[in-house]
């Protein structure tokens, strides 16, 4: 995948110019996905919840890339954006003991930055999913998944890696503000075969009549 430099604070950062290739989950079979996989990337309740209760070491988010950028093609068709108007982007990587598990992408149109979600401007490192969850009027479109390459030019350098990753992505929707939330699981993220419990707590609410625009 090729890609072009633009700058920021962090020094030169890579412009994504070829998306992954993301379909709604009725694409995707038994054979391509496997019900073990399919289990985690379709789970509606919270994944930083998730991820704790693997008490598999200390959990953490660390922040790898924050900025406003003109978000990628499918992002702004998600999201009803201006072809150039900018989004704040931030990136992070979920961690548990020593290990990035999860890589998140999260994009914020500028209209959902004000009001109830003004703060989200000032995460840092916390978790954004420990936020959305709060809200107890929180929907979400259906997911969208994306089985991609291990280099592919989505995922930041440091984070980038031999094998392909599965990825998902949705967009939430909270008193009117909309954002979008992709997650790569990596390498290290090793449970797939967990088995998810029948009851939860914090559940989102996957409203299929918010269905995505480029399903």
């Amino acid at each position: 995948m090729q890609a072009h430099a633009t700058h920021s604070a962090a020094g030169t950062r890579q412009r994504i110019v070829a998306e992954p290739r993301w379909r709604s989950l009725e694409r995707y079979t038994t054979r391509s996905l496997p019900p073990a996989t399919r289990a985690w990337l379709t789970d509606d309740g919270s994944l930083t919840a998730r991820l704790v209760a693997l008490d598999q070491g200390p959990f953490r988010v660390q922040r790898l890339y924050q900025g406003w950028e003109v978000p990628l093609l499918t992002e702004r068709a998600l999201l009803g954006c201006p072809p150039r108007q900018r989004a704040l982007v931030r990136e992070v990587a979920l961690r548990l003991g020593d290990e990035a598990v999860v890589f998140a992408r999260s994009v914020f149109p500028v209209a959902s930055l004000h009001g109830c979600l003004g703060h989200l401007r000032r995460l840092h490192n916390r978790s954004l999913g420990a936020i959305l969850f709060s809200h107890p009027d929180m929907q979400r479109s259906p997911f969208e998944l994306a089985h991609m390459r291990g280099d592919s030019a989505y995922l930041p350098p440091q984070l980038r890696q031999p094998t392909p990753a599965w990825g998902r992505r949705s967009r939430f929707d909270i008193q009117g503000k909309q954002l979008l939330v992709s997650e790569v699981f990596l390498q290290p993220f090793r449970p797939w075969p967990a088995t998810l419990p029948v009851h939860r707590s914090q559940r989102g609410r996957v409203n299929a009549a918010f269905a995505s625009p480029t399903q």
